[in-house]
Order: structure tokens, then C-alpha cells, then sequence
């Protein structure tokens, strides 16, 4: 069972919220405001957070950043009711694995924290691991190679980190602005042109198995497809 720190200030949503979260296997602490999340945290272990950006005595902002330093290892979600461009762009610069608007479905939120841990999993797998198959290629993080048969592309320190990043997500749609703040840490228009054209090279470096796809969706995202069939 997950740890999860709640962090939200809506008493009704909150309380809704933990009985869901808790069908779904998840051990839930609830704060009501920031400084009590963080009291929390302090005190305990949690697998990841989710935290409301407008709270009273401590936001959800400022509170991400204070547990960044205690540990920058635990991911943490925003909810927010706001919609502005700038608080998205200000979470994700501070590191949050994923930002839900509100209204949202509880499903959704679900998902993005299974999807958020099992990567996190398998990155910790891949740690001391130099090696990783995809397809019927083998990527190097380490010297910064990908093999095909006995042909060796050499990459860059940026197309690596997107190789790895794109394998740790697999099959699933991953927006633009997600991709770009994990790899770039940047969502600018310059950056994003930057990840189109590394997208374009990745193509062409994983055209020689059929099993490997990057499929574009139109104003959402691209999703790294590996048939194992």
C-alpha cells in the first residue's frame, strides 16, 4: 500500500477524495493547510503527494519547495481551480510530476499517480543498470549509445535523456508541455521547436524495427509506442 500526503483545504472535496483514493489502496494523510502538510512530512515516510496550490498559511507552491529540500526525491501533484498558463508553468518548474485543473475525475487522478509510480519504479530498476532493450534495440545511458544489430549511433547527453525518458512512458499519450519541463525544463516556443526536431532524429534512429513507433497527436502530445507482440 502507497503512502499518500493530501494536502487541501476544501473540507468536503478532501474528504471525498481520501475515501476514493483509499478504495483504490492508498494509505491517505490529510492536511487541511500547508504548514500541517508539511509538519507531516516532516515527521513521516509518504510515496508521493498531492497538493491544492491555494491554501491558507502555506500554498501549495511554497510548500513544494520546502519539501524539494527535505527530500527531492518524492513526487507531488497540483490540483488547482485556476486555469492560468502561469501557475501551470510555475508547478512544473518546481518539479511537479503532473498539474490537474479542477473539476477533474477521480479516475483521472488515479491514473496519473499509477503512472507516476510505476515510472518512478522502473527508473529506480534502471539505476546501476547500463543497458536497456527496447525493441530490438539496446540503449546505453550511460556511454550514450544506441544499438542496432552492429550498427552503434552515438547521441547526445539531450537525446539520451529523451530516449530514456520516452522508454520510461511508453505507450501512453504524453503532452508537449510534459515532456518538454522533464527533459528541457522549459516550455518556451524555442524549446519546443528544439523537441520537435530531436523527435524527427529519434524517428530515424528507431526506424529499423516496425515494433517502434513515435505517433503525434495533433495539439496534445506523442506517444513512444513498443508493440511486444
Amino acid at each position: 500500500m502507497k503512502r499518500l500526503l493530501l494536502a487541501e483545504d476544501d473540507f468536503d472535496f478532501a474528504a471525498i477524495l481520501k475515501q476514493y483514493l483509499e478504495l483504490h489502496q492508498y494509505e491517505v494523510i490529510w492536511a487541511e493547510n500547508g504548514e500541517m502538510a508539511l509538519d507531516y512530512f516532516k515527521n513521516q515516510t509518504f510515496d508521493i503527494c498531492v497538493f491544492d496550490v491555494m491554501m491558507p498559511k502555506l500554498d501549495g507552491f511554497s510548500l513544494a519547495e520546502k519539501i524539494i529540500d527535505i527530500n527531492p526525491e518524492t513526487p507531488f501533484i497540483f490540483l488547482t481551480a485556476r486555469k492560468l498558463k502561469e501557475d501551470k508553468i510555475i508547478g512544473l518548474k518546481l518539479g511537479a510530476d503532473d498539474y490537474i485543473v479542477k473539476p477533474f475525475e477521480a479516475d483521472e487522478l488515479i491514473l496519473r499517480l499509477q503512472n507516476i509510480l510505476k515510472r518512478i519504479e522502473q527508473k529506480r530498476n534502471l539505476n546501476g543498470i547500463n543497458t536497456i532493450e527496447i525493441g530490438s534495440y539496446i540503449f546505453d545511458n550511460e556511454r550514450l549509445t544506441l544499438s542496432h544489430q552492429n550498427h552503434i549511433q552515438q547521441l547526445t547527453e539531450k537525446e539520451a535523456s529523451l530516449i530514456e525518458y520516452l522508454y520510461l512512458n511508453h505507450n501512453q499519450l504524453l503532452k508537449r508541455d510534459q515532456i518538454l519541463m522533464s527533459v528541457w525544463k522549459n516550455d518556451d516556443y524555442f524549446s519546443g521547436r528544439s523537441m520537435d526536431v530531436f523527435i524527427s532524429r529519434l524517428r530515424k534512429y528507431f526506424n529499423s524495427d516496425p515494433k517502434i513507433s513515435i505517433e503525434s497527436t495533433r495539439n496534445i502530445g506523442l506517444e513512444f509506442k513498443i508493440n511486444k507482440n
